[in-house]
């Protein structure tokens, strides 16, 4: 990315906000820590299992400072930032624990605190005071980040590779009725309001269309389309790609140079505010990706995941060239992608999950030039679903999980209530991951065999006071003591 994504302004203002950041951190030690993900992986989920496993004593052995006995006390505070919507955690807990139902996915920025009390693990610290961090959660959606990079982008740059990328595999299908309109328009004829609406709410369809679950593609930007908020019917939302757009000048007043005038007050208005009030601001990021769906969608799922993995973490990249340069040497120093849905596998294939993810990023990381320092990857669960059980087929013993399909889910002909559970054979992820991918290159390749069923959260058990247990997972611990166990130490 060029570095030029931001102003002079832009920059100042930022470098403001850091150092009032330091000033508070001086006092009061603060990690902000970002969670987004790619469409349908779990942003909400993983917070809520997160914050409920911590206030709720859950089982943490790989969280470091719980194991040891360090932590003194967990609770929730108010946030610092009051013009930020507060994650509504308790909410969503009750819609996973007492409804047994997921909560809505993220559709806008919002932020929780949560502050741990411990004890060193240095004598030496532990003579001075007791230490005490704050983690400001801030949760964003996936689709914000993938704008990112069009801060570097101008109108006829963006309408190029968005056109290019529309013509490819069933993209070109989805994207007909869209591109269809624009061979009856003259991009330089005068601007024409319900020309430009027509546009807009077309490829608006498109990219709807690309990210259903029938599709599961991941590259979707401008992310404001997908959930527009309160600027729905905004001009600056009220724009499309072109294809095709002549070497001259838009002629003055003309469709294409309204065009062009509303993506860059797209930029203006949603792209720099976002990266200058909450991503500069960030310490530590996870990512979270449903690996798993694209794997079961096939090739163009898992290109497109690459893809949209490409963009995400050169929002990371450090050095001249880093979104982060010239912050007052503040940087994202640890970014976590986390493949989720592993309780959908049985646990011979987290590893290999795992493995696939980490080849995935490896083949980012160098498609895009950059150093994986500081980027982890693992696969896991935020909220276990399923147990793992063993049936006999034809004498064999078949390794399965056992959940409650939700409502509406098949498996060959017989249609689940959302009440009674099953047993299910997930099927193997290769062992492989370097064949895995050389075999998904090739012309068609065939898909993996996994059934893939979504499950319902699951019924926690209660002690004997008829307290509910904290909410099951599949290493979350271990995604917590990379993301801010050294700062407990």
């Amino acid at each position: 990315m060029p570095p030029s994504l931001t102003s002079f302004t832009d920059d100042a203002r930022i470098a403001i906000d850091n150092l009032a950041d330091r000033a508070v951190g001086l006092v009061n030690p603060t990690v902000r820590l970002g969670v987004t993900g790619l469409s349908r992986a779990g942003k909400t989920v993983f917070i809520s299992s997160l914050v409920h496993n911590l206030l709720n004593g859950g089982r943490l052995p790989l969280l470091e400072p719980i194991r040891s006995g360090r932590v003194s006390s967990i609770k929730l505070e108010p946030q610092p930032d009051d013009a930020i919507p507060r994650f509504q955690y308790e909410d969503h807990i009750q819609a996973l624990v007492r409804d047994r139902v997921w909560p809505d996915s993220t559709r806008a920025i919002s932020e929780l605190r949560i502050t741990i009390d411990y004890q060193s693990a240095s004598g030496w610290n532990r003579m001075f005071s007791p230490g005490r961090l704050s983690i400001d959660i801030v949760d964003y959606p996936g689709e914000w980040l993938l704008d990112l990079p069009l801060l570097g982008q101008n109108y006829r740059a963006f309408s190029e590779a968005t056109v290019a990328l529309a013509g490819t595999g069933i993209r070109a299908e989805l994207s007909r009725e869209w591109l269809g309109l624009y061979s009856s328009i003259d991009p330089d004829a005068p601007a024409d309001e319900m020309t430009a609406r027509r546009l807009a709410e077309a490829f608006a369809a498109y990219l709807k269309a690309c990210k259903s679950d029938e599709r599961s593609l991941s590259t979707l930007a401008p992310g404001r389309f997908l959930m527009p908020g309160d600027l729905e019917g905004s001009p600056a939302l009220t724009f499309a790609p072109l294809p095709n757009i002549p070497e001259h000048r838009a002629p003055k007043g003309s469709l294409r140079a309204m065009m062009e005038r509303r993506y860059e007050a797209y930029k203006a208005i949603v792209v720099k505010p976002f990266f200058r009030d909450h991503f500069a601001r960030l310490d530590r990021q996870i990512v979270l990706i449903d690996a798993l769906q694209a794997i079961n969608r096939g090739q163009e799922a898992v290109q497109d995941l690459e893809r949209a993995l490409a963009d995400v973490l050169a929002c990371f990249r450090p050095g001249t060239n880093s979104l982060l340069s010239s912050l007052l040497g503040r940087r994202i120093d640890k970014v976590l992608v986390a493949a989720t849905k592993a309780d959908h596998l049985h646990h011979e294939s987290h590893d290999r999950l795992e493995k696939l993810t980490a080849r995935l990023v490896d083949r980012v990381i160098h498609r895009i030039g950059m150093a994986g320092a500081g980027i982890e990857v693992m696969a896991i669960a935020s909220v276990r679903s399923t147990r793992e059980a063993t049936v006999n087929e034809g004498g064999e013993a078949l390794p399965v999980i056992v959940g409650t399909p939700m409502a509406g889910e098949r498996i060959g002909a017989e249609t689940f209530d959302g009440n009674r559970k099953t047993a299910v054979f997930p099927g193997d992820l290769p062992q492989d991951p370097e064949l895995f991918f050389r075999q998904l290159g090739e012309p068609g390749a065939e898909l993996l065999e996994i059934n893939f069923v979504r499950f319902r959260p699951p019924a926690l058990e209660e002690t004997g006071s008829g307290i509910k247990l904290s909410v099951p997972h599949i290493r979350l611990d271990r995604a917590m003591q990379f993301l801010f166990g050294d700062r407990l130490a």
